[in-house]
């Protein structure tokens, strides 16, 4: 697929995607997430690590309101269903590990979009909104399954029933991403993390995910199955092997992802 509203860098291990419709604040149209789609899938298959930011001022300010001219005609079921849907599974199915690097406004289904990564770095003068109470709807494109679980119901029904501002240092210590980075430093702090995920152990960063989320669902007993039969396929990798090795001789370990 051509890209023409996103931007794909594959460098060093490191899919970069760039929300790339700076014009209107990189928000989503049928086209931006088509291209998405396909993009977050290429990363997945060519990459050890996918990064998702955007261009200009704004990480994504979400749907694009003016993508279609009709909206009393418009069928959100439809485009949630046959257009969001997908895109969102293409972050969550990613088999390795997904970052979120918001440089700025994140509104809307572009809040939600950053949320569905696996680790959300933001600058520290980047915000999330959650918009849609503002014109009649309810958090979607994830959110309501993202946000209770990343910041408790308590602060998510406020985000959701008042719909204001939450700044990334909020965002932060509320438990909602993982960091807020000064600007000056945000770039090559994420630049930096995505390295560091880059040249790690693709297959045990996979397991970590995977466990992690069935612990949601899991009895104990259960999660503690998961664990020993997770842990048994590291146990059979090259990069376990090499990671035992390079401690037993003090040196940095060289994994393969494999």
């Amino acid at each position: 697929m051509n890209y023409e509203a996103i931007l794909y860098d594959l460098t060093d291990g490191v899919a970069t995607i760039t929300l790339n419709r700076g014009d209107v604040m990189n928000a989503l149209n049928t086209q931006m997430r088509a291209e998405l789609t396909d993009a977050l899938r290429r990363g997945g298959r060519e990459a050890r690590v996918v990064v998702i930011t955007g261009s200009g001022r704004a990480f994504c300010s979400g749907q694009d309101l003016g993508d279609r001219a009709n909206t009393a005609n418009i069928d959100l079921e439809r485009t949630l269903r046959d257009e969001y849907v997908p895109m969102l599974h293409a972050i969550y199915d990613c088999p390795v590990p997904t970052i979120s690097a918001v440089n700025g406004a994140a509104a809307g289904a572009g809040a939600n979009l950053a949320l569905a990564a696996d680790v959300v770095i933001a600058a520290e003068s980047a915000f999330f909104l959650q918009a849609f109470t503002r014109i009649g709807l309810i958090p979607d494109a994830g959110g309501t399954w993202y946000l209770p679980r990343q910041m408790g119901l308590a602060k998510a029904m406020g985000a959701a029933l008042f719909a204001e501002k939450i700044s990334a240092r909020q965002a932060s210590d509320w438990g909602m991403i993982w960091e807020a980075v000064p600007d000056a430093e945000f770039e090559a702090h994420w630049t930096a993390r995505a390295a560091h995920l880059a040249k790690g152990p693709t297959a045990a960063y996979q397991r970590v995910k995977q466990s992690l989320r069935a612990s949601f669902d899991n009895s104990l007993e259960d999660q503690l199955a998961l664990e020993a039969r997770l842990q048994g396929e590291c146990g059979k990798t090259r990069d376990f092997k090499e990671g035992v090795v390079a401690f037993l001789e003090k040196r940095p370990a060289v994994y393969e992802g494999r």
